[in-house]
């Protein structure tokens, strides 16, 4: 056993799992901090829509590609310790916002990059949680670990509210307070599992043979899609309501919230019905659906009910499948490098999150609309539909000897 595993035997995976998920969400609580306020600053410093769109991103890119070394840091170095430190990290940026964020574009960027380092927690999580369950029920605990993405909800029904009622600082700081108690815990609760391989050779040797497997490539190119479709609606709904229906923020921001809640209550539900009827069977559904939801979307129909229900169908499919993405991780990944498939799927997943949000930007700036850029999802999602259905089912068969990727 590697650092972090001290007294392995004394934790329980319950409480474990729970620890995971809460330090998850918290994590993205504040990752997702600038999103909700886009509108905001978008007023305050005459914003254009391209710039507008670059600020909620950057932190999406940044928290993507460093889910890399922070998977392979999991693997060598176990879940208590980078919890503990990637939550401690991210204080430093949110307090940094809280004090310096309105004052400028350039302050904002800054602060929204270093802001990334939350949305590596995912890559700490799957890995702490993956060791602590057997094979059978590692996709429904991994669903449950990834309803931790409800932090953007948390972020969505506070964050306005906190600035207009106190002033910008308090949800940064509120936040930073949160983050800075969790570590704490972290430290002192969590406990490694007692059968977590440890991996050994250099870091950079790790990643070479992270990369080698298939399944970080098919995952990756799933999880682009179903992941990448919810970071890209979280934290670009509310700019799309307000300027393609004319929301006032706060509403735009509760409707955010809620496509974020359905997608986060599917998440375990894919991974539950992944554990029982394949992964390659959700995925492939969830990804239809997509088609269908974006397809609807692209004509810019009524937003009740048309537009609600195609939003929610989509909410539930990304959320789904993203769940049976890595429920296929954890069937398919060699134990000891599940931390370092996670980092580069999940890097994959944010990227996915970060190309929409300025291709929806540069089309309204083009266009004044958002037709092409869901028309684009729609044949996104479909490619991905007919991906898992044919080259997946056919690997995993292959791979586990059973059909449907069970």
């Amino acid at each position: 056993m590697g650092m972090g595993t001290t007294g392995g035997d004394r934790g329980s995976p319950g409480l474990m799992l729970g620890l995971a998920t809460l330090g998850f969400a918290l994590n993205f609580w504040a990752w997702s901090l600038l999103s909700p306020l886009g509108p905001m600053f978008k007023d305050e410093l005459r914003l254009s829509p391209f710039q507008q769109s670059l600020l909620v991103a950057v932190p999406v890119i940044v928290g993507s590609l460093g889910r890399i070394p922070v998977g392979l840091l999991t693997d060598r170095y176990g879940g208590r310790v980078m919890f503990t430190a990637v939550s401690a990290l991210t204080v430093v940026p949110v307090l940094f916002l809280a004090w310096l964020g309105d004052t400028s574009l350039a302050a904002l960027l800054v602060g929204g990059f270093f802001l990334g380092i939350g949305g590596t927690a995912f890559a700490v999580g799957v890995p702490f949680v993956n060791a602590w369950y057997p094979p059978e029920r590692r996709g429904t605990a991994i669903g449950v670990f990834g309803m931790g993405m409800g932090g953007t909800a948390i972020s969505a029904f506070t964050t306005v509210r906190m600035a207009d009622a106190w002033g910008l600082p308090v949800p940064f700081l509120v936040t930073a307070v949160v983050l800075a108690v969790f570590a704490v815990a972290a430290w002192l609760l969590m406990r490694d599992s007692p059968e977590r391989p440890t991996p050994s050779g250099s870091a950079l040797g790790g990643l070479k043979d992270t990369c080698r497997l298939t399944v970080t490539w098919e995952a990756s190119a799933l999880y682009a899609v179903a992941f990448g479709g919810y970071v890209a609606f979280s934290v670009y709904l509310p700019t799309y309501l307000e300027n393609a229906y004319r929301l006032t923020p706060t509403d735009a921001s509760n409707r955010m919230a809620g496509f974020v809640i359905l997608a986060v209550v599917m998440r375990p539900v894919g991974g539950w019905l992944s554990d029982r009827i394949g992964a390659v069977r959700v995925l492939a559904v969830a990804m239809a659906a997509v088609t269908v939801g974006a397809a609807v979307q692209a004509f810019t129909p009524p937003l009740m009910p048309v537009g609600t229900v195609a939003f929610l169908l989509m909410a539930a499919a990304l959320g789904a499948g993203s769940g049976a993405v890595f429920a296929l991780v954890a069937l398919l990944a060699p134990a000891g490098k599940v931390g370092g498939v996670t980092g580069v799927v999940g890097a994959a997943g944010g990227l996915g999150g970060f190309i929409p949000p300025l291709i929806m930007g540069a089309v309204y700036g083009a266009t004044g609309g958002y037709g092409i850029g869901l028309a684009l999802l729609a044949v996104v999602a479909a490619a991905a539909a007919a991906f898992t259905a044919t080259w997946v089912r056919r690997a995993v068969a292959r791979r586990t000897g059973v059909s449907g990727g069970r």
